[in-house]
C-alpha cells in the first residue's frame, strides 16, 4: 500500500517532528485489525515498550492499511496536558486525506500535528536522547 519512497517520507516526518522535543512518535503499519484498532494499538503500544519513556509522552499512530482502521494513542504525560479533543482533532486532518486516498500525506499529517504538539508540551532539553527508533514497525 505504500511505496519505499512513501516510507522514507514518513520516517523523515517522524525526525523532523521529533527535533525539537523530548517526546515520541512511533508509526505501525499492519495489513489487517483482527478488532478494535484501539484495542490492537495498545498492544503494539506495550509491546514495544512505548510506556516506558522517561516522561510518559510516546504517542503511536497504529495503521491497519487492509481493513482500513486507524488510532492514535498517547500515553499519560502526553494526554494529560492535550485531552480527547486533540487526538479527535489529529484523527480528523488524517481521516481528510485518507477519504481522498492520500494515505501517505494522512499519516505525515498526523505524525507533523503531534509533533507540534509535544514540542509545546516536551521541548528538547540538553539531557533529551531518543529514546524509541524512528523507523516504521510492522506486524
Amino acid at each position: 500500500h505504500l511505496t519505499k519512497q512513501e516510507r522514507k517520507e514518513i520516517v523523515n516526518a517522524i525526525i523532523e517532528a521529533e527535533k525539537m522535543t523530548s517526546g515520541e512518535i512511533r508509526v505501525h503499519l499492519q495489513k489487517k485489525c483482527k478488532r478494535d484498532a484501539l484495542q490492537e494499538a495498545k498492544k503494539v503500544f506495550h509491546r514495544f515498550k512505548m510506556h516506558k519513556t522517561k516522561h510518559r509522552n510516546a504517542v503511536l499512530i497504529f495503521i491497519a492499511l487492509e481493513s482500513r482502521q486507524f488510532a492514535i494513542l498517547g500515553d499519560s504525560g502526553i494526554h494529560g496536558h492535550v485531552g480527547d479533543s486533540f487526538w479527535s482533532q489529529t484523527r480528523d486532518k488524517m481521516v481528510s486525506c485518507f477519504s481522498k486516498g492520500q494515505i501517505k500525506e494522512g499519516i505525515v499529517a498526523g505524525v507533523l500535528n503531534v509533533g507540534e504538539k509535544l514540542k509545546v508540551h516536551f521541548p528538547l532539553g540538553n539531557e533529551d536522547k531518543n529514546e524509541l527508533s524512528n523507523k516504521l514497525t510492522e506486524g
